[in-house]
């Protein structure tokens, strides 16, 4: 190697060695620069967050300021309503201070007016004294006067005061009690006719009620015979198999059922009739058609019950109850089929109860159950209101209908209620009506007996007669024992004697007749 390549080695090293320092100072510079220009930032960013903390703590100032200001404001707001409030309380304080001196010395003059008044009231009752001491001394003089010249003493007269005002009395109540039930019953009489038409009206059932048969008719005499049987083994077995009594005797063609069960009578009647159709009569031919004419009576009674439950418009009942009031289509009583008029009286009870506000419901049902003890009164024993009221509760029916069956006669016990009244009445109405019922000769000469001796038990009674079927009782009284007062008396107590004692339908009208005659001659 020559000297030129060492020396331009040596200027290569030393122009490198320049290079590297130069860029080691240009690195140094970049470097210092950078970090003048971070530090200059870093203040910029300081000097910024000095001011934004400086405004913060202005704005903080200020709003301290104006809290403070609002403070004030509200402190000055409520001691002016304090102030306010104390001196309006002093104001009222003042104002009661002054109504309460006001009031006693208020006080105080009314204290010695009644002062004054009690000495004046005090003077007053020591005249008083005086002056009654001295009007009892001149009223016992007088007193003794009246007596001495009287003949009579002060209790003497005072009685015979007291009777003659009593008498007085007596009479003009016994007046005024007349002019009171008299307008009464006008009224009454004509609100109850306008019920009582318009429940007939709607009810229209027919005069005349159907009665179970008990009479069989033959086709001839010689079918007795048959009916019999040989040493009478038919009549035997006809009358085990239905429990009903067979008569025959010299009437011709006809043949008697007797016995107390109504439906037993309609089975044997139906099975006898069917036997005499048929003419095959013989114990075994017997009770087989005995059992189908038993199938028949059940569904008719079955189907009797429901008419019955329908035209009553009454449903959703028990199969056994509608069974006990189909039996009643086979029962009469007075002639009067007991079906018939129990679908009547429960008609005309809930029309009733329609009219008078009354439970409707209640009336209907206690209609159409009130005689359902007739159904089974041949095996049960006691009266049939309670029967039927009994069956009544067994089938859980309400209290109010229980006590409006078991009242509808009144003598088993009183109606308490509105519903047990209406009842009582439409089985009046239905039992009375013409044509709804029959009656014996016997019966109705002792019903007319009945009546004449209940009125003539009555004091001053001269004679009285029953008219018109039993409607009426007419009674002829003394009149100088018996006065126009207690002749409305009297008619009353008679009427409360025959409800009392005696079972009759519809009503009784009770006339007192007094009749005043003078007799005078002339010469």
């Amino acid at each position: 190697m020559n000297s030129l390549d060492i020396i331009l080695l040596v200027l290569a090293v030393a122009l490198g060695a320049i290079g590297v320092y130069s860029g080691y100072l240009f690195g140094q510079q970049r470097s210092q620069l950078r970090y003048q220009e971070a530090q200059l930032r870093h203040e910029e960013q300081m000097r910024q967050a000095a001011e934004a903390a400086e405004s913060r703590l202005l704005q903080m100032q200020e709003e301290q300021r104006k809290a403070l200001q609002d403070a004030r404001d509200e402190t000055a707001k409520i001691r002016s309503s304090l102030e306010n409030d104390a001196r309006e309380r002093r104001d009222e304080v003042r104002r009661q201070e002054q109504r309460i001196q006001q009031k006693e010395e208020s006080l105080e003059r009314k204290s010695e007016a009644m002062e004054r008044r009690e000495r004046g009231l005090n003077q007053r009752a020591q005249e008083l004294d005086t002056l009654r001491a001295g009007v009892e001394a001149m009223r016992e003089q007088r007193i003794n006067e009246l007596e001495h010249v009287a003949n009579m003493s002060a209790d003497e007269a005072r009685a015979e005061l007291l009777a003659l005002v009593e008498d007085d009395t007596r009479r003009i109540a016994a007046q005024r009690a007349r002019e009171i039930e008299a307008v009464a019953r006008e009224e009454a009489d004509a609100r109850a006719r306008e019920i009582i038409t318009l429940a007939i009206q709607r009810c229209a059932s027919d005069q005349v009620s159907d009665v179970t048969v008990s009479v069989v008719p033959l086709p001839n005499d010689e079918m007795k015979g048959r009916i019999i049987g040989r040493e009478g083994r038919n009549i035997r077995a006809l009358e085990g198999a239905t429990g009903v009594d067979l008569i025959i005797d010299d009437t011709p063609d006809t043949v008697i059922l007797s016995g107390f069960d109504p439906v037993r009578r309609e089975v044997a009647r139906i099975a006898l009739t069917k036997l005499i159709l048929d003419g095959r009569i013989h114990p075994a031919r017997i009770e087989e058609v005995v059992a189908k004419a038993r199938q028949e009576v059940d569904l008719s009674i079955l189907e009797e019950g429901e008419r019955a439950c329908m035209e009553a418009n009454i449903t959703n009942l028990p199969v056994e109850l509608v069974k006990l009031i189909g039996r009643l289509h086979f029962r009469t009583s007075y002639g009067q089929n007991v079906l018939n008029h129990s679908i009547e009286v429960s008609v005309l009870a809930a029309t009733m109860a329609h009219e008078l506000g009354a439970d409707v419901n209640v009336c209907k049902m206690a209609g159409l159950l009130h005689d359902l003890g007739k159904a089974i009164d041949q095996e049960v024993e006691g009266p049939h209101a309670l029967i039927s009221g009994e069956i009544a509760r067994r089938f859980n029916r309400s209290p109010k209908v229980v006590h409006a069956i078991v009242a509808h006669h009144a003598t088993e016990a009183e109606p308490q209620s509105l519903e047990a009244a209406i009842v009582q009445a439409a089985d009046a109405i239905s039992a009375a009506r013409p044509g709804a019922r029959r009656e014996t000769i016997d019966l109705y000469i002792k019903r007319l007996e009945a009546l004449e001796s209940i009125a003539n038990s009555f004091r001053g009674v001269e004679k009285s007669f029953a008219i018109q079927a039993g409607r009426e009782v007419r009674i002829i009284v003394r009149p100088e024992e018996v006065d126009e007062a207690a002749a409305g008396q009297l008619a009353r107590d008679i009427a409360r004697r025959i409800e009392e004692s005696m079972d009759y339908p519809g009503q009784i009208r009770v006339c007192v007749v007094r009749e005043t005659r003078v007799v005078d001659y002339a010469k």
